[in-house]
C-alpha cells in the first residue's frame, strides 16, 4: 500500500461512506487520513467509523491517522412567521434579541456578543455571504443594517461577521464534549473550529492533554491577520477555504494560501488545503477542469495535504473523487517542473544540529544513488524536519509509539513504520534497512541514509548520520558500533 506520491489525502467519512467495505475501498484508492466531521453524527456513530478505521489499519498492516473535526460555536439567526423573506437592496433590516418571529423588517440574532462587539460600518453576512447587510446603528440588544446586497433570509441561516474579533471562545459546551470523547476514543488529530486568536488553540491544548495533536481551521480574517502566532502554538494548520471566501473578497483567498502554506512549510508543521476541491464530484463522476486546476495548485505549493469534504462523506462517487485526486497528485508531482518549484520555494532555517543532519541528508539522497532517508523520531519532530525538506526521494519514520506513527502520515512524503525500541545506532540501521525493503523502497543493493540521535530514546538528540547499505550481511560486517 505503499503511494506512490508525497502530499497526503484527507477523506472525510460520512453517510456515503459509513461501513468497512467502503471506508477500505477508499484507503486502497488513496485516503491516507480520515476525518470524523463532530458536525454531523452522534457519538455513536463517530465510535463505530473509528472502530472500522482501525480494523483497516489491523488488516492492513499500516498505521492510518483519525482527524476529528470539532464543529465550533455556530451562529444563527432565528425563525421567521412566514419561514423566510425576501430583503431588497436599500431597504433597512434589524437584528436583535426579541424571541418574536422575524418579519420583513426584522429578526432575532440570539448572540449578545455579536451585538457588543459591532461598530456603526461593521459587515454582516448572512446566508455564506449571499446577503450582507452594514450596520448603521447598534447597541447591547440590537443592529440597525442597510441591506448591500439583498436576497431570501430564512429561518436559522447562517450569520457572518468578518470584520469584528467576536468575544466568543472557540469551544462551545458541545465542543468541549466532543473534544473529551474522541480524545478518549483515540483519535490523532483535533481540528478547531473559529479559530480567532492563539488563546483559542491554547486553551484546546490543555483540555487534550497530549492525547492528540493540535490542528488549527483558518476560516476568519482575524485568525489571517494573527496567523504567525496562531501556527506558532499549533501543530498543524487546515487553509479552510470556504469560510474564509465568505468573510473576505474571494480573489484574497488564492494568495493567502500560498502565503500559510509557505509559512507552515518554513516552520515544518503540516498544512491541509480544503473545501470545494472536488466540489462537482459530488455529483458526477468527473471533476471539471477547474477543479483539477486547484488541486494541482496546492500541490505545486508544497502543500502535505489536500482533503475532500462532501465529495467522500455523503456523494454519489467517493471512491472516483479520492482516485481522480490520487491521480492528478502522481501526474503533478511526475512533472520535472514540480522539483523545480518545490526547490525554489524551500526556505529553511539553519540553526540547530538536527537542522543540519536533515539538510545534509537531503543533500546526500538527492547527490548519490540513495533510495531513502529514514530516521529514528520518538516524537516526530525529526521527521517533521525531513519532511520540511521536501526531499527528492523517499522518507521512512521509524519510531516505537503507534501513536505518532499515525500522527505522522498527516505529513509530506512520510512512510510511517512502527519499529521496536533500539538501544544501538547498529540496530537503527538495521531496523531502517528491513523497513525500506518491506515497504519495497529499497534492495538489498540499495542504500539508504539514516539519521538518529545519540544517546537513544531521548527526544530532540538528532545528532547522528549514516548512509549505509539495505542488507544486514553488509551492515553487520562494517563491524561494532
Amino acid at each position: 500500500m505503499r503511494r506512490s506520491r508525497s502530499i497526503k489525502i484527507v477523506a472525510t467519512l460520512g453517510p456515503a461512506s459509513n461501513d468497512y467495505k467502503m471506508i477500505s475501498a477508499l484507503y486502497e484508492a488513496g485516503a491516507d487520513v480520515f476525518r470524523l466531521n463532530m458536525s454531523h453524527g452522534d457519538h455513536s456513530e463517530i465510535a463505530a467509523r473509528h472502530a472500522i478505521i482501525r480494523k483497516i489499519e489491523k488488516d492492513y498492516g499500516r498505521p492510518i491517522a483519525i482527524l476529528a473535526d470539532l464543529q465550533g460555536p455556530k451562529l444563527r439567526c432565528g425563525v421567521f412567521a412566514n419561514g423566510s423573506e425576501m430583503l431588497t437592496v436599500g431597504q433597512s433590516f434589524r437584528f436583535d434579541l426579541d424571541e418574536t418571529e422575524g418579519d420583513a423588517t426584522r429578526v432575532r440574532l440570539p448572540h449578545p456578543e455579536i451585538f457588543k462587539a459591532l461598530e456603526v460600518g461593521s459587515t454582516l453576512l448572512v446566508n455564506d455571504g449571499k446577503i450582507r447587510v452594514e450596520v448603521d446603528a447598534c447597541g447591547p440588544d440590537f443592529a440597525d443594517c442597510k441591506v448591500i446586497a439583498g436576497g431570501e433570509i430564512s429561518n436559522r441561516k447562517g450569520v457572518n461577521v468578518p470584520d469584528v474579533v467576536l468575544p466568543l471562545a472557540a469551544l462551545s459546551d458541545k465542543d468541549r464534549r466532543d473534544l473529551e470523547f474522541v480524545c478518549e476514543l483515540g483519535v490523532d488529530w483535533l481540528a478547531l473550529s473559529f479559530v480567532q486568536r492563539p488563546e483559542d488553540v491554547t486553551e484546546a491544548r490543555e483540555l487534550a492533554k497530549g492525547r492528540a495533536a493540535i490542528l488549527s481551521k483558518i476560516e476568519k480574517p482575524a485568525a489571517v491577520k494573527a496567523f504567525e502566532s496562531i501556527l506558532a502554538v499549533s501543530d498543524g494548520i487546515m487553509v479552510a477555504r470556504g469560510d474564509l471566501g465568505v468573510e473576505l473578497p474571494v480573489q484574497n483567498v488564492p494568495p493567502i494560501q500560498k502565503r500559510l502554506i509557505r509559512l507552515c512549510r518554513h516552520a515544518a508543521k503540516p498544512v491541509i488545503v480544503a473545501t470545494q476541491m472536488l466540489e462537482s464530484m459530488i455529483d458526477s463522476p468527473m471533476p471539471t477542469r477547474a477543479e483539477v486546476s486547484d488541486v494541482a495548485t496546492a500541490i505545486y505549493e508544497g502543500a502535505d495535504a489536500v482533503m475532500l469534504s462532501a465529495e467522500s462523506a455523503a456523494g454519489s462517487f467517493p471512491v472516483e473523487a479520492v482516485t481522480t485526486m490520487n491521480n492528478v497528485a502522481v501526474e503533478v508531482e511526475s512533472d520535472p517542473n514540480y522539483r523545480a518549484v518545490i526547490d525554489a520555494s524551500r526556505t529553511v532555517p539553519r540553526s540547530t544540529v538536527a537542522d543540519g543532519i536533515v539538510h545534509a541528508a537531503r543533500e546526500l539522497a538527492e547527490t548519490t544513488p540513495i533510495k531513502a532517508i529514514c530516521c529514528f523520531s520518538q516524537t516526530g519532530s525529526t521527521a517533521a524536519l525531513v519532511a520540511r525538506e521536501r526531499p527528492a526521494v523517499a522518507i521512512i519514520a521509524l519510531t516505537p509509539s503507534k501513536a505518532i506513527a499515525r500522527k505522522l502520515c498527516l505529513y509530506w512524503g512520510m512512510n510511517c513504520y512502527e519499529t521496536e525500541t533500539v538501544d544501538r545506532f547498529k540496530m537503527a540501521v538495521v531496523n531502517a534497512a528491513r523497513a525500506a525493503r518491506a515497504m519495497d523502497i529499497a534492495g538489498p543493493d540499495d542504500f539508504i541514509v539514516v539519521t538518529a540521535g545519540v544517546p537513544f530514546n531521548q527526544s530532540g538528540t538528532t545528532n547522528i548520520l549514516r548512509v549505509a547499505p539495505c542488507s544486514e550481511d553488509k551492515i553487520f560486517s562494517t563491524g561494532p558500533d
